[in-house]
């Protein structure tokens, strides 16, 4: 085996071997929405502690909400009290925004 090409392939061994896990997460995990199904249509709203909204480019508007239990449940977002709970949100961030 020549040196030159010996020297080379222990570099790269060394720059594989010492390089960092990288932090990012595989694509198949970025991509993964996180309600696959949201069946939980009889939440009441005084069980809920925070509501969460997430909306990705591959996935549909997704709520997630952790209840007074310490659970984290996804929400149907048709739910007649979230439905009403969003317009009101919006109404009121209009308002904000105009001055009212």
């Amino acid at each position: 085996m020549d040196v030159k090409l010996l020297a080379v392939v222990t570099a790269l061994m060394m720059v594989i071997y010492y390089t960092p896990p990288s932090q990012a997460k595989p694509i198949s995990l970025v991509e993964r929405c996180y309600c696959r199904t949201a069946d939980n249509k009889h939440v009441p709203r005084s069980y809920i502690r925070e509501l969460k909204f997430i909306h990705s480019p591959n996935c549909p508007f997704q709520v997630v909400a952790k209840l007074k239990s310490n659970k984290t449940v996804c929400v149907d977002p048709e739910i007649r009290w979230l439905q009403q709970y969003l317009k009101n949100a919006l109404i009121k961030m209009k308002q904000a925004r105009n001055g009212n």
